[in-house]
């Protein structure tokens, strides 16, 4: 049976045009070798992979059987990518057809490299439909809200084993060129079907490649070549540009380089892109200003909870230069009556969160001021979800977040289903530990529904993404009602 197993992974390769024929005894022999087996004993019938979770669940399975590894996700996961790494071509045959394609059109090579990079199972598709999504109406448009259950929690068991493991510092993070290859390890993910496009970006190389977690439509990663810290200046709106004139059909985005307002990864300088339309992307401009000196250049004020300008011009030099003034404006700018403080004990506090696009025959630059200041009161943030919020939100608003796609805890996949339960038994919230912490926000809006259990599970997830845009407003400098206007305009006419 396990030969039978092989034959179907080696049948995906063919079918999937990840190896041609001539490659089937090689790619065969490679996964046999892998999997500790001298024998083959599958059948001369043709052969059809209907299912790639199921037939690497069955290799999976024999490799625990015979202990070649443990019971685990974090093991099965680094066993499986080896698994697949026999199916994938060698990095220098992916650049050349990528670069091929590329000259004929940006969109077929990107439409090449996306299909390949799930086709290796490097994006796990039985993964990511498993995540949960909706939308909600708000008064800033539609919002995307979404319940990450792609990313595998650990069990106890890999936690342990990750604790115990040697530590290594390469490679030095998960963003790293050298983690092309990797084999991977119990505390660093599997990398060996794994490619990069080696792509220029403000005269470096840098490398571009895809989420594997793809919270939205081909969600892409461009990172330095060098493990250099975030930061955002002048040079950083130019490579979001060079990124732009590259792949016009991608938007490209930079979270900001301070914590709390900032990415996971503050220590390896990258961005996120993809072709995909946010709802911040949607939004228009409540009102327009001019800057003197950069008349030829449109400025608004974005309807959006944060607090957005969006540059739009058609020369990306004009845009890096406005951006420059706007950034060091703001990175200098106190407002003690709008609380907002460019620096205490010479800690800094204010940032840029920058947004680069085509829009027809023009570009875009959309630039979302932060703060990361902090108080008693608000230990987390001042300009981050209050504790109010943190039954559905309590983690940083970084770039994804800040264009309008909520990305929610997994937990929330069991706590919201129990939440309905309870709203159609009628039974208490404050009984249980998951349901408890959401007892206050359910009777916030309980009385305004008449609930069925054919509705509940649709009110109870809309009532969840108006919790997102509120956390979208908690972390907006500038609230949107009249005090809050007059003091974003205050610090625009500073720039006139």
């Amino acid at each position: 049976m396990i030969s039978q197993s092989v034959k179907k992974l080696v049948a995906y390769g063919l079918a999937t045009g990840l190896i041609e024929k001539e490659d089937e005894i090689f790619a065969r022999n490679r996964i046999l070798e892998i999997l500790h087996i001298d024998e083959y004993t599958a059948d001369d019938g043709d052969c059809v992979c209907e299912d790639l979770e199921a037939t690497l669940s069955e290799l999976l399975n024999y490799a625990v059987e015979k202990e070649l590894i443990g019971d685990d996700i974090t093991s099965k996961d680094l066993f499986d990518t080896k698994l697949m790494s026999a199916l994938v071509p060698r990095p220098s045959e992916v650049i050349g057809k990528f670069r091929d394609l590329y000259e004929k059109s940006p969109l077929e090579a990107t439409d090449y490299y996306y299909k390949l990079s799930q086709d290796t199972d490097y994006i796990r598709r039985y993964r990511i439909v498993k995540d949960l999504k909706w939308k909600c109406d708000t008064a800033y448009g539609e919002l995307d809200i979404t319940v990450n259950l792609s990313k595998p929690e650990k069990d106890p068991k890999a936690i342990a084993a990750a604790k115990n493991a040697k530590q290594s510092s390469y490679p030095k993070c998960m963003l790293c060129v050298e983690n092309e290859g990797y084999a991977g390890r119990m505390n660093h993910p599997a990398r060996q079907n794994h490619r990069i496009i080696p792509i220029e970006i403000d005269g470096g190389v840098w490398g571009f490649q895809y989420s594997p977690y793809v919270y939205y439509n081909e969600h892409c990663i461009v990172f330095n070549s060098l493990h250099t810290p975030m930061k955002i200046d002048r040079s950083a709106f130019k490579k979001l540009f060079d990124f732009v004139k590259l792949f016009p059909h991608y938007f490209v985005g930079s979270n900001a380089d301070l914590p709390i307002v900032g990415g996971s990864i503050l220590a390896h300088e990258h961005f996120q892109g993809g072709n995909y339309e946010f709802p911040m992307a949607k939004a228009g401009c409540d009102k327009y200003y001019t800057i003197k000196g950069f008349e030829d250049i449109s400025v608004g004020i974005v309807n959006w909870p944060m607090s957005v300008l969006r540059l739009s011009g058609t020369d990306t030099d004009r845009l890096v230069e406005l951006g420059d003034v706007i950034l060091k404006a703001w990175r200098a700018y106190t407002d003690a009556d709008a609380f907002i403080f460019a620096e205490t004990e010479g800690v800094p506090h204010n940032t840029i969160t920058p947004i680069a696009r085509k829009r027809g025959d023009k570009y875009e630059l959309d630039l979302v001021l932060r703060n990361n200041i902090t108080t008693e009161e608000h230990p987390d943030g001042v300009y981050h979800p209050h504790k109010e919020l943190h039954n559905i939100k309590k983690e940083n608003i970084g770039l994804i977040e800040v264009m309008g796609l909520a990305v929610l805890p997994s937990r929330l996949k069991k706590e919201l289903a129990m939440v309905c339960d309870a709203i159609i038994d009628g039974s208490d919230l404050a009984a249980t530990e998951e349901t408890a912490k959401h007892a206050e926000w359910v009777a916030s809006f309980k009385d305004n529904y008449a609930f069925t259990k054919e509705n509940v599970d649709a009110i109870v997830k809309d009532e969840a993404g108006k919790v997102f845009a509120k956390c979208l407003e908690h972390a907006g400098v500038y609230k949107r009602d009249e005090k809050g206007i007059a003091a974003f305009e205050k610090f625009i006419n500073t720039l006139a």
